[in-house]
């Protein structure tokens, strides 16, 4: 599972030839949580409040970056890292 983004210890990565809708996985500690590319929506899990926010505006910050990492992912290739709101990649 090639992580893409770590920032403020939420760590998000996409799985190789993973099932549609596009979605990222994201892990804080020991709460998961899948987000939907699409909107951001919480698919399934949880993780702290704050840390569900800040995801889904990096998502809204970098979706055309998450949709080809998506391509990418899907199709057995490497994706691409993306820098979070803390400007480390």
């Amino acid at each position: 599972m090639p992580e893409i983004a770590r920032f403020y210890g939420i760590v998000i990565f996409m799985y190789f030839f993973d099932h549609n809708p596009p979605h990222l996985h994201a892990r804080h500690g020991r709460a998961k949580a899948v987000f939907r590319l699409a909107d951001g929506k919480v698919l399934r899990g949880e993780l702290p409040r704050l840390g569900t926010a800040m995801i889904q505006n990096w998502m809204v910050a970098h979706r055309a970056e998450l949709e080809e990492n998506w391509r990418l992912a899907s199709s057995g290739e490497m994706p691409e890292k993306i820098a979070g709101p803390d400007g480390r990649d």
